[in-house]
């Protein structure tokens, strides 16, 4: 599904679809209504964490370095559906055993470019089964790094290098116990 003919599923502060959906890009405003996404976090077998760095071209929030994968879910999809989908899609990989994170994520962004992110998030952890080929289109660069290294990058970050949607997960994400458990390698 290509970003011009992708929508988002408006939903109520529990995130519970209202049953209305606007066009991707034309939803996007400074007055962006509360919609339906994800946030996911892929980590290899050798425990690594998989940072993303946006396309120069995005619309929004351009070249900045992120989560593994963002995305909306469509109507009738499923939440994991939808991560599968966009995985493929941004980053041309596989992934499997999804969990749940931060089941009730919700953030509004500050203003960029004129445009406001307002999202209800859930936000899910995987397991790379795959490696990345990035879509160009989508992703700029990416890097598997050590979760501390993650943790450090963002904490430090002065320069607005990161996601804003990144820096505030962390504030949940930097000691739970299922990120304790997939940054460490496989046996």
């Amino acid at each position: 599904m290509s970003t011009e003919t992708e929508v988002v599923q408006f939903v109520d502060e529990n995130g519970t679809p209202t049953g209305e959906v606007g066009p991707k890009l034309a939803s996007h405003t400074a007055n962006t209504r509360l919609h339906l996404a994800f946030s996911s976090y892929i980590f290899n077998d050798k425990g690594e964490f998989l940072a993303t760095q946006r396309a120069l071209s995005k619309r929004v929030w351009p070249s900045v370095w992120t989560n593994s994968c963002c995305g909306h879910v469509a109507p009738g999809e499923t939440m994991i559906d939808a991560i599968v989908r966009r995985l493929n899609y941004e980053l041309g990989m596989t992934a499997a055993d999804f969990q749940v994170l931060l089941p009730t994520y919700r953030y509004t962004t500050t203003p960029y470019n004129g445009i406001i992110e307002n999202e209800f998030c859930p936000v899910y952890i995987g397991r790379a089964s795959s490696q990345p080929q990035p879509n160009p289109e989508e992703v700029e660069d990416l890097k598997w790094m050590p979760w501390q290294e993650y943790v450090d990058a963002l904490e430090s970050d002065k320069a607005d290098i990161w996601s804003w949607w990144g820096k505030d997960q962390l504030k949940q994400l930097k000691d739970h116990p299922l990120i304790q458990e997939y940054s460490k390698p496989k046996n």
